[in-house]
């Protein structure tokens, strides 16, 4: 207790812990908003609640990490991931996630799951159960007379995944692939009347949420670490986010996604790192309170 005590009285007599903790917080939530974008689209499109999120971002973490070590430049595995997993979730759609689309949600939830299980027990058993990460050679930024260190390989990833949003993001409101997406996913059986082929759109959908988390894992590998079990716990952040911004809401999802980071970041000061995923449960958990308080006052309201 006077250690927690101690770590708080901290935030106070040193403010500068505030924007070391924040800036932390922004860089590592800003993957986790990238990787919640994917879910949503899915959730959203084709209402799955995809439990091997966390795993496809782990997956495309080890495809960066493979080619870093066969002498390619970890630059280029973001990209690399990117189409690895685009192809891999092509594959999951037609053999797994294609069977349970019309299927109720225990269905898609226990097929969704087996999958994380699997490819998790995949990693493990071709890469070994340790941590791995890429070594970006580039120095470190000092702000506030060095309390503040930013490292520029998290900068460089920072501005690869929002490259990597904006660009979906316009393909989204451009393309007509990303307009038959918005369109089945507000009615997919109106969609099909007009012509959509929302089998394709469906395939297509989950291939690039698959290549979205690849990308995000690549981009992680080289700031953080990562670990073939560690893929739970972004599928809860990604969970997190989804469900407090809602479907649809991107503002909503790049938001809960820094929040959540920022949340994390001060949860392992306060508590210690063994406690910093702990603050994602804590907080799934009091999202899906106040989710069930709103719809409960809801069906109160229209009585």
């Amino acid at each position: 207790m006077d250690q927690i005590l101690g770590n708080l009285s901290l935030l106070f007599e040193f403010p500068v812990v505030n924007v070391k903790i924040i800036l932390d917080g922004v860089m590592i939530g800003a993957l986790f908003a990238l990787a919640a974008y994917g879910l949503a689209l899915v959730w959203g499109v084709m209402n799955v609640k995809n439990l091997a999120q966390g795993d496809f971002v782990i997956t495309g973490g080890y495809v960066a990490w493979w080619l870093s070590g066969k002498g390619l430049p970890p630059l280029l595995g973001v990209p690399i991931a990117f189409v690895v997993l685009w192809g891999i979730g092509w594959v999951i759609y037609k053999l797994v996630i294609s069977r349970v689309i019309e299927r109720d949600l225990f269905t898609s939830l226990l097929a969704t799951f087996g999958l994380a299980i699997m490819i998790a027990q995949l990693l493990n058993l071709m890469f070994g159960s340790d941590t791995q990460s890429v070594q970006l050679q580039y120095d470190t930024l000092y702000f506030f007379n060095g309390f503040v260190d930013v490292p520029i390989a998290k900068l460089i990833g920072v501005l690869m995944a929002i490259s990597l949003a904006a660009v979906i993001i316009i393909f989204m409101k451009t393309s007509r692939m990303g307009q038959a997406i918005r369109a089945t996913a507000q009615d997919a059986r109106a969609a099909r009347v007009l012509g959509i082929d929302t089998e394709k759109v469906y395939a297509f959908t989950f291939s690039l949420n698959s290549a979205i988390c690849g990308a995000a894992g690549a981009i992680i590998v080289m700031v953080w670490v990562i670990q073939p079990f560690y893929g739970i716990s972004y599928s809860i952040r990604a969970f997190v986010i989804v469900t407090a911004a809602g479907l649809g809401n991107l503002p909503g999802v790049i938001a809960a996604g820094l929040g959540i980071g920022a949340a994390e970041q001060y949860g392992a000061h306060i508590f210690g790192i063994g406690y910093q995923q702990a603050v994602a449960v804590l907080l799934l958990l009091l999202v899906l309170m106040v989710r069930m308080l709103q719809q409960r006052r809801m069906r109160q309201s229209l009585k």
